[in-house]
């Protein structure tokens, strides 16, 4: 048995018998990795309030030989999205980081990049306006897992589209003109583009002053949401309940 020291980040955490959690965490050196934390729900001086999903913490855990589940002994918070007021709108957005991360990434695959990503986002998701940093994180996170094709150019005929129109389509992977877009087909707008450039260009903190309303990047979002669901093939369920909102 050997143990092991990480930052990790809360994803998940299932009922296990009377007193015991099942959790998934994002650590950071050796990504994604599920475990049992022992009475965890009688334990506030090991867990405390440690185990709520994006937490950051320091995690302290064993790995048993030929065994998936690792055993948590303690963790230690670094921060906590619970140390500032939770609304209806930052819970969904919460859930939703947590959703797409615990979908994409794999068991123990190390990530640094989305390691920091998703800290960095977490940082500006403070309050009530969530589509900004929602955004951010959807569109890094995409090009991140590999996902994220080409947004200047057509992809069926390689057409430029910085000054033009363009297309996607939910069972269609990139960007398409006007003359090669399908029936059906959803328009991403210039200045969602030109703001996505700019998301890969700036660290999230520095679009933090903009006012972003819903409607801001809905195209691209929705754009990036296809993309995803049709590479895990199965619908985010905190996606749904962002769209739905009146937030």
């Amino acid at each position: 048995m050997a143990s092991r020291e990480s930052e990790a980040i809360v994803l998940r955490t299932y009922p296990l018998r009377e007193a015991d959690l099942l959790v998934t965490l994002f650590t950071r050196i050796e990504g994604k990795v599920h475990g049992v934390a022992r009475s965890a729900k009688k334990s506030k001086r090991r867990f405390g309030g440690a185990l709520e999903p994006l937490t950051h913490v320091r995690a302290f855990y064993d790995v048993r030989e030929r065994q998936e589940l690792v055993r948590l002994d303690s963790c230690d918070v670094l921060s906590s999205p619970m140390a500032s007021e939770v609304s209806y709108a930052r819970a969904v957005a919460l859930g939703h980081i947590a959703e797409l991360l615990d979908e994409l990434l794999p068991d123990r695959e190390v990530n640094d990049a989305i390691f920091r990503l998703t800290l960095s986002v977490l940082d500006v998701l403070d309050g009530p306006n969530v589509w900004m940093p929602v955004t951010y994180f959807e569109l890094w996170l995409t090009r991140l897992v590999g996902f994220l094709p080409e947004l200047t150019e057509c992809v069926a005929c390689g057409r430029v589209l910085n000054g033009d129109s363009a297309y996607f389509h939910a069972l269609a992977d990139g960007l398409m003109c006007i003359e090669d877009k399908r029936l059906a087909s959803s328009e991403l707008s210039k200045e969602s583009r030109t703001l996505a450039a700019s998301m890969f260009r700036v660290p999230v903190d520095r679009f933090t002053e903009l006012v972003w309303p819903k409607s801001q990047c809905a195209d691209l979002r929705k754009f990036l949401i296809q993309i995803l669901q049709r590479h895990i093939e199965k619908k985010l369920i905190t996606a749904s309940m962002l769209e739905k909102g009146t937030f």
